[in-house]
């Protein structure tokens, strides 16, 4: 009888197992696509392309067991030979090969030039060959970077106590009302795609008091901008017993302080090859939404036209003021309109124009929104009641306020959109792995 037991025998070698032992001379086995193939006469450098890095191999004629020929760019491969120590290759060693295996060989040419450092492709003609544009280094190291975010986002909330949850994506009526949901028939009844886990998100604080997701949502928007798309990634939390909406921000504050550790910690490889600048952190101003209208409107002598929201521009402004005049990539904007936020929101007591809620700015672009929530029942009656809404589709939401909920708030931030600024992108489709907007359900 034999038995699994977690444990992989293999005698072939990953290229962190080269950089950290003593491999100098030795034969080895290693797996990897053929990523460049360069022709130098006598000798002919192979570049493999694993999900480490690049590794070079040297291909002599006679010495290795297949001819040249029967190698192609984008095979798939194993191969035996020799480490020897070469600064001018990647990671600084290569091989010299003695035998190769071939996988698999690709059965046509490649339509798009991957193995180039910088592809001079059209942002379209990327999405179109998504699974073949991704394997070009520039363009892989984006989504490991936001893997780092992600798992930042995960292991800081994890330490500060906060339980991960998975809330559906189908239901029976949006968490923020408006025609922007996506509608389909479910088993002969209308349901809809979710816009957020807002509901249950709130609901979940009674049962953990602090929750997070990492999922899709989805946006029925008709737009096509730089900015938006139609499904994407929220990194959401909600977290109970809290005295204050602050406690929100730093909150989000903190996990952006770790993840920028974890970044230049742990993906630095790639920092480098994209040339990325870790941005501010340490601290994070926070203005008042109508003062941040005021401050831009005078010092860029712009004319407020809209007092109950920010425009594009604005926002971008605000990232322009907090640079010079703060030193801050991020800027917390808070006290946003009554009228301009969800109904759960919870209105300041001082000036209930206004609510106890938040938008994060990176760099001029918002990135996160957030606030604290309405945590009493007959406040959130009388709430639905001002505006015109009745609880329908939404009994199972309320029922967990009827019965006792503690003062609570959260936020979502837009995974593509931070990575996107992070990255230095101007389109969110950049950071995307693949898009789904207006035009694009596939691949």
């Amino acid at each position: 009888m034999e038995y699994m037991t977690g444990k992989m025998a293999t005698d072939t070698k990953e290229l962190s197992d080269i950089l950290t032992g003593e491999w100098e001379g030795q034969t080895i086995r290693m797996h990897g696509a053929i990523h460049r193939i360069r022709d130098m006469g006598e000798v002919v450098f192979i570049v493999l392309r694993r999900r480490d890095g690049l590794v070079q191999t040297v291909y002599e004629e006679g010495r290795s067991n297949i001819a040249i020929k029967e190698i192609r760019e984008e095979a798939c491969v194993e191969v035996t030979g020799t480490v020897q120590s070469e600064d001018r290759a990647p990671n600084g060693f290569e091989i010299r090969l003695e035998q190769i295996r071939i996988l698999s060989l690709p059965v046509e040419a490649m339509p798009i030039a991957v193995n180039r450092w910088k592809m001079n492709s059209s942002l379209e003609t990327k999405l179109d060959l998504r699974p073949l544009s991704l394997r070009n280094i520039r363009e892989r190291a984006k989504f490991r970077l936001q893997e780092g975010i992600v798992r930042g986002f995960r292991d800081y909330l994890c330490a500060q106590g906060f339980t991960e949850i998975h809330s559906p994506k189908i239901g029976a009526r949006g968490a923020e009302g408006g025609a922007n949901l996506f509608r389909l028939e479910y088993f002969h009844k209308h349901a809809v795609l979710a816009q957020s886990p807002q509901f249950y998100k709130q609901m979940m604080v009674g049962v953990f008091d602090r929750v997070f997701e990492t999922a899709p949502v989805f946006r029925a928007e008709k737009h096509s901008t730089k900015r938006h798309l139609n499904e994407y990634v929220s990194l959401d939390f909600e977290m109970g017993y809290i005295e204050s909406y602050e406690e929100i921000m730093e909150m989000e504050t903190g996990f952006l302080q770790y993840t920028m550790q974890l970044l230049e910690s742990e993906y630095q490889k790639e920092l480098q090859i994209l040339k990325v600048r870790i941005p501010k952190t340490d601290q994070i101003p926070k203005v008042r939404f109508d003062e941040a209208k005021r401050l831009v409107a005078e010092k860029y002598d712009r004319t407020i036209r809209n007092p109950y929201d920010l425009e594009p521009e604005e926002e971008a402004l605000i990232g322009q003021y907090a640079k010079e005049e703060w030193d801050a990539d991020f800027v917390f904007v808070t006290h946003y309109p009554s009228k301009k936020r969800p109904f759960y929101a919870m209105d300041d007591p001082e000036d209930e124009q206004f609510t106890l809620s938040f938008d994060l700015l990176f760099q001029g672009l918002e990135v996160t929104t957030g606030g604290q929530r309405i945590h009493d029942y007959r406040m959130l009656e009388k709430k639905l009641e001002q505006r015109g809404m009745t609880d329908e589709g939404m009994e199972q939401y309320m029922m967990a306020f009827k019965h006792g909920m503690p003062p609570h708030g959260g936020l979502g931030i837009g995974l593509e959109r931070l990575t996107m600024k992070l990255l230095g992108e101007d389109n969110v489709r950049e950071a995307t792995l693949f898009p789904r907007d207006l035009n694009r359900l596939e691949p």
